[in-house]
């Protein structure tokens, strides 16, 4: 049984691979300590773009100024994609392990692939196993390949004289009998090694490790508090228990805690790993966890954008993680931005009172209702917002698909038309919505900018605040006032997401004057509500 920790190969994707030297030499240590046998120190890569640290790169250089303990294997990850790209293999090779196994301090190279890269990267294992070095080969998002294609991999495999045969859970979507199915189908050629790389989005990475070793597995990936891509991969720290009470072994993991606290417990703080909901529902469906960790380090996803670019990707496909792909998944909208109302109806040199969702509403509700009573301007209230009598309220106003699904039961119930961009929504949408009065005003997303139309408008995101802001401008109005736009607390990035928008339709082409009649973080001009009343 091997245990191979690769917290500074697949952890890096959260830092660069910029780790401190103070960090890896205690690393090493709790390594060694803890009965860990293989420590995979970084990437072994041609690719520079952008900074990166040293584990991106691995270079003996920085593996020798390592104090690598006694009886630790040291080995590198090399992506098959610099092998089967446009530069010949040898060439790639050559560059990236100049010298021979016995004159370098790796050990153990493992090369990462996707099944169609692997027939054509198993080429790259004889000139390493020639030069002396020990090689193992991780293939990639095998859970959705058939028995077929598995046992054909198998079968390419035994030609080559492998260490490891690994298979890795790239979509965190298996289950343990999925991990013995995979199992079954290699050992119908492979009779080898066999190893196994868990994702821990369903909680089920220690559970399917643990599988696969009853099943004969014996080399076992794991990374310290379980950092890696997405949600991460079972934990070094449980998986060394494990494997210690199958070993008849003790160990000491004095030195793990003490680096888990001191170093891996604040970066997971800071930078988030670890499973939640939404990296469950990535792996059920299949959904490359890239996405999922993408759309929460960016402030412009909210919680209703996260489940409906999941949704998105669940029916069209997500197994590749594509930018592209991601940006064309939160445009929402079913159809070319269009309508068939014009908010200049209701809004045409009249001043709107638009209600947010922020405590600002309760608790100047007295103050609120009597400038609705006395001056009686058009009250549009942002979604299913109730803070004041329901009575003063004219209008509600939403645009996220998601919100306006989990709202929909409620908005049937609500007297208000509602205006939205009906035409543009999915039909599940329309049709929760039934015979709601619906004022069909389109949306169309582009970055950094505001226009205000007959039947539509362009707003830099699909908040419903940008929306409402810009139904407003395009209605005409004479001047909007801003109730419950008290910004989040703290340093939340929220903030500067709305800030944002505000500033942006202060520099449009509006002639609308906004100001803000309740206390709010933006920066717009500020008038209090008590004294207009």
């Amino acid at each position: 049984m091997k245990i191979l920790d690769c917290t500074l190969r697949d952890g890096g994707y959260y830092n660069s691979w910029d780790f401190s030297q103070e960090l890896v030499e205690q690393y090493l240590e709790a390594m060694s300590a803890a009965g860990v046998n293989i420590v995979e120190l970084g990437l072994r890569s041609l690719k520079n773009s952008g900074f990166k640290g040293a584990a991106a790169f691995t270079t003996d250089d920085f593996i020798r100024s390592l104090p690598i303990p006694e009886g630790l294997t040291v080995g590198v990850m090399l992506n098959a994609s610099e092998l089967v790209d446009l530069t010949t293999q040898t060439e790639v090779l050559e560059t990236l392990f100049p010298v021979s196994a016995q004159e370098s301090p790796v050990e153990l190279v493992r090369i990462a692939s996707h099944v169609y890269e692997f027939e054509a990267a198993l080429q790259a294992v004889n000139w390493l196993t020639s030069k002396g070095y020990r090689v193992g080969f991780n293939l990639m998002q095998i859970a959705d390949r058939t028995e077929e294609e598995v046992i054909n991999l198998a079968r390419l495999a035994k030609e080559y004289p492998l260490d490891a045969l690994y298979f890795a859970d790239s979509m965190g979507s298996m289950y343990p009998e999925d991990v013995s199915k995979i199992i079954g189908w290699l050992r119908t050629h492979w009779q080898g090694a066999l190893g196994i790389h868990t994702h821990d989005n369903m909680s089920l990475a220690l559970s399917n490790t643990k599988r696969a070793i009853r099943e004969g597995v014996t080399w076992v990936d794991a990374t310290v508090t379980g950092m890696g891509r997405g949600p991460g991969n079972a934990r070094t720290e449980e998986l060394v228990i494990e494997v210690a009470e199958l070993r008849g072994e003790t160990v000491n993991l004095v030195p793990l805690m003490s680096v888990i606290r001191k170093y891996f417990k604040p970066m997971q703080i800071k930078y988030g790993w670890g499973t939640n909901p939404y990296y469950f529902l990535s792996g059920k469906y299949g959904i490359h966890p890239s996405y999922i960790q993408s759309m929460m380090s960016d402030t412009r996803y909210d919680d209703e954008d996260l489940l409906a670019v999941i949704d998105y990707l669940r029916e069209e496909g997500g197994k590749k993680f594509s930018d592209e792909i991601l940006n064309s998944a939160r445009q929402f909208y079913t159809s070319e931005p269009t309508g068939d109302w014009s908010p200049s109806e209701v809004f045409a040199d009249r001043e709107v009172l638009l209600l947010g969702s922020g405590p600002g509403v309760q608790r100047h509700r007295d103050a609120l209702e009597r400038y609705i009573r006395k001056q009686k301007p058009v009250v549009l209230a942002l979604n299913t917002q109730a803070n004041i009598d329901a009575e003063l309220i004219d209008y509600r106003i939403a645009c996220h698909p998601v919100r306006l699904l989990a709202d929909v039961e409620e908005h049937t119930k609500l007297s208000q038309p509602l205006i939205t961009p009906y035409s543009m929504l999915p039909n599940s949408i329309k049709e929760h919505l039934g015979n709601k009065e619906v004022k069909d005003f389109g949306i169309n997303i582009e970055n950094d900018k505001f226009a205000f139309g007959n039947n539509f408008c362009t707003t830099p995101s699909s908040l419903v605040m940008a929306y409402a802001f810009a139904t407003v401008a395009s209605g005409s109005a004479k001047r909007l006032l801003l109730a419950g736009f008290d910004g989040y607390p703290g340093k939340d990035p929220r903030n500067e997401e709305m800030n944002n928008i505000v500033l942006e339709f202060r520099s449009s082409d509006s002639k609308v004057e906004v100001l803000a009649v309740t206390p709010s973080q933006y920066d717009v001009e500020k008038r209090s509500v008590y004294g207009m009343v």
